[in-house]
């Protein structure tokens, strides 16, 4: 039996992230949190700290775009098929202050063969501070292992 047999579509998604969590050092670096993960959907958190402001006294943009991209990375890897970015942008709305909590919330629109559209919504309490478009490229290979170990008595 496969991973995907015995799982949930849920329980695989979080399975999935945590493979990829253990060798996440970026977003742990940057002080990211998964918040939720299910099929097809992540949802991570960053407090904007000192280091993250730019010389406008505001998060920088990269930080929220970082945040964005690791949202949609665990979203379009919920499924057990190893997936990269083929393209992002970013729009954005609000600066993010310093202090701030950011929650990205990644979502699929769309996941046909090897390609996916995914939108990430990165906000700050109930203000909407950046939007965010994803495209992703399954490469191959699986973060869980496909057959599960079998219990030996």
């Amino acid at each position: 039996m496969t991973v995907q047999d015995e799982l949930s579509p849920d329980e695989l998604a979080r399975a999935c992230a945590d493979a990829m969590w253990a060798n996440d050092h970026a977003s742990k670096g940057l002080g990211m949190e998964i918040v939720e993960i299910g099929a097809g959907f992540a949802t991570l958190a960053m407090t904007v700290t000192t280091e993250m402001v730019n010389g406008h006294g505001i998060a920088h943009g990269g930080f929220i775009f970082t945040l964005a991209d690791s949202a949609f990375a665990y979203a379009c890897n919920s499924y057990n098929d190893s997936t990269v970015a083929a393209q992002g942008a970013i729009s954005f709305i609000r600066p993010g202050k310093l202090g701030a909590r950011l929650v990205a919330s990644a979502r699929e629109v769309s996941r046909s063969g090897r390609s996916g559209i995914y939108d990430v919504r990165v906000t700050s309490g109930s203000m909407v501070i950046a939007e965010f478009r994803g495209h992703s490229r399954a490469i191959g290979g699986a973060l869980v292992p496909q057959q599960q170990q079998q219990d030996q008595c």
